[in-house]
């Protein structure tokens, strides 16, 4: 039964009705009727943020770590303008955010009024769909569609711009009970025929591998445990993408580590050299292919994606298959043990010795120092000292993202909120807000750069407000590090404005925003000052002094194939100027 209410009320009633809990925004003039009618109710939660940059991020961050659609509330222009960071990083990372956004009145629209833009414009290229809406009565189904659209297929951004005078107006509100879009239904299980295929290809394998991406853990918890079960009863070894790491057990035997640019040498090596690849929830991008020419040249491809539109975009695949992993799981499930295949065990014994002289060569080693903390070993020991809690990890981007992923291991879905399609600097505080937001009894860390927590360093005043015990756990090695690697290994070491110059003392910065600061500077200090940090029930920013010159390794030059990665032993000192030719290009 449809009610008589204001726009604003009727936003408020929507989100209710789709189970919103908490907003995350930032209030200005052409979005007030909507912040009045927030102050008047109980039901949701808004979070203050300090920039509508963050307000998405900590979205990005709640959403991830739920299952749930994410919900921003900003203002008209330079509000909405600020969020398209946010939201080009939740398209690239396939994250379902609502972001509400004020609009001057309809009667001034393309007037140039205070504070006005074409938020519809301005956001088509980086949103999944979005609207402006001129009718108070239409305004509950909008909504609800935003919701349906946001939270279907491949999870997505949608922009809903609602004019201050459609706020203002009276309408009637019309419920859930139309809220599907009328043409967008996107395919949930997989070609019957496809799927009979793929099993009987994978059953014939001689050198097999999965490669999985964060679609997995988009999917839901069902496509978490029939990927587990599917890879248990093959043998298969398996790898992922930076965005599906968590899918998959890091503690389990059959898993060979992240694969890509900075992945382990036995996961690229046994992508390069694999005759049968699964790919289940991921989307072949450039990090991960290297040179496409030569990216798994030997091999059969089996892509399961819901976007029908990734499928032959980057690489050329054998046996396409549209639809939601978890669906496709489980009919690839139901094949194998309809049919009652079996893996052919000698080649497979032989295809697990050779990834196991792959993973001899220790590809993540690094050599420790008492003298300085290196950057590897203080995420040893974070993971050491919090593998036996209920652990939630943001980072930022850069080394930092990048050790953190190679040495902190996660076993279950929804652990790891990082920026991978984007590659955000800024990301990880805003979305430790979030994350922190809806777990509030679990331990939330942000593993930053001192260069990249500062683009959004202000959201620690909306920790502090919220009493939220956020960690930040900053490896500080006084440079862009990754700018600093690639103008070291391709740009002839002229580190052009890559030096962190006039760094903020980040105790003293912690404690001017009513939170904590920790300090430490040598391998002795570092696990009683975790430690610490643990202990500390308010908000935390640990200042990790580590070595400057530390680079991330393994690392697969731009423009090379799987196997021509470069080990970080092997390039040190003079070994990394003969890896340096005069055009400035690395060679193996």
């Amino acid at each position: 039964m449809s009610r008589a209410m204001t726009g604003a009320q009727i936003v408020l009633e929507a989100l209710a009705d789709q189970g919103v809990e908490h907003i995350f925004g930032y209030p200005g003039g052409a979005v007030l009727p909507i912040y009045d009618a927030l102050f008047q109710q109980d039901r949701i939660k808004h979070i203050l943020v300090r920039h509508e940059q963050g307000a998405v991020h900590a979205a990005e961050g709640y959403a991830r770590s739920t299952g749930k659609v994410g919900v921003v509330l900003v203002t008209s222009g330079p509000g909405a303008t600020n969020a398209v960071t946010g939201l080009t990083d939740a398209l690239m990372d396939s994250i379902p955010v609502v972001c509400i956004t004020g609009q001057v009145p309809t009667h001034l629209i393309g007037n140039d009024a205070f504070q006005e833009c074409d938020t519809v414009g301005i956001t088509r290229p980086c949103t999944k769909h979005n609207y402006l809406v001129k009718d108070v009565n239409q305004l509950s189904t909008v909504l609800h569609e935003a919701f349906y659209v946001a939270r279907s297929g491949v999870p997505g951004r949608v922009v809903v711009d609602i004019p201050k005078d459609i706020q203002f107006a009276e309408g009637n509100y019309a419920g859930l009970s139309n809220s599907q879009h009328k043409s967008y239904r996107p395919a949930v299980k997989g070609d019957e025929a496809a799927v009979a295929a793929a099993v009987e290809l994978m059953a014939n394998a001689k050198r097999p591998i999965f490669y999985t991406g964060g679609g997995i853990i988009n999917s839901g918890p069902l496509a978490t445990e029939r990927l587990r079960e599917l890879v248990r009863l093959t043998g298969y070894p398996i790898t992922s993408t930076l965005m599906g790491l968590g899918a998959y057990p890091a503690s389990d035997k059959q898993w060979l580590g992240m694969l890509g640019m900075h992945g382990t040498y036995e996961a690229n090596n046994a992508m390069h050299d694999c005759d049968v690849m699964i790919c289940i929830g991921a989307r072949f991008d450039d990090r991960i292919t290297g040179r496409l020419d030569a990216f798994a040249p030997g091999s059969k491809k089996i892509h399961v994606d819901i976007d029908r539109s990734s499928i032959n975009k980057n690489v050329h695949v054998d046996i396409p298959i549209v639809g939601d992993c978890a669906h496709v799981l489980d009919q690839m499930l139901a094949a194998w043990k309809a049919k009652n295949l079996k893996v052919d065990k000698p080649a497979l014994k032989t295809w697990w010795d050779q990834i196991d002289t792959w993973r001899a060569r220790k590809c993540l080693h690094y050599r420790k120092r008492d003298d300085v903390i290196m950057p590897q070993y203080a995420i040893e020991r974070l993971y050491a000292l919090t593998r036996d809690k209920d652990v939630y990890i943001t980072t930022e981007v850069g080394q930092h993202q990048m050790w953190a992923a190679q040495f902190f291991h996660f076993d279950e879905p929804n652990r790891w909120m990082t920026s991978g399609g984007l590659g955000t600097m800024g990301y990880g505080i805003p979305a430790a807000v979030g994350v922190q937001m809806a777990h509030p009894d679990s331990l939330v860390i942000d593993i930053a750069g001192e260069a990249s927590v500062q683009m959004t360093m202000q959201e620690m005043s909306t920790a502090v407000q919220y009493d939220l015990p956020i960690k930040i756990f900053i490896l500080n090695n006084e440079y862009m590090g990754m700018v600093r690697q690639w103008q070291e290994l391709l740009h002839g070491g002229r580190y052009s404005h890559s030096y962190s110059e006039a760094l903020p003392d980040f105790v003293k910065l912690a404690e001017a925003y009513q939170a904590v600061g920790i300090r430490a500077e040598k391998p002795s200090e570092l696990d009683d000052a975790i430690k610490e940090m643990l202990d500390t029930p308010k908000p935390v920013i640990f200042d990790c002094r580590v070595d400057k010159h530390a680079n991330c390794f393994p690392m697969i030059p731009s423009g090379e194939a799987h196997n021509n990665m470069l080990m970080g032993d092997d390039l040190t000192g003079e070994d990394l100027e003969k890896a340096i030719t005069e055009e400035g290009k690395v060679m193996v």
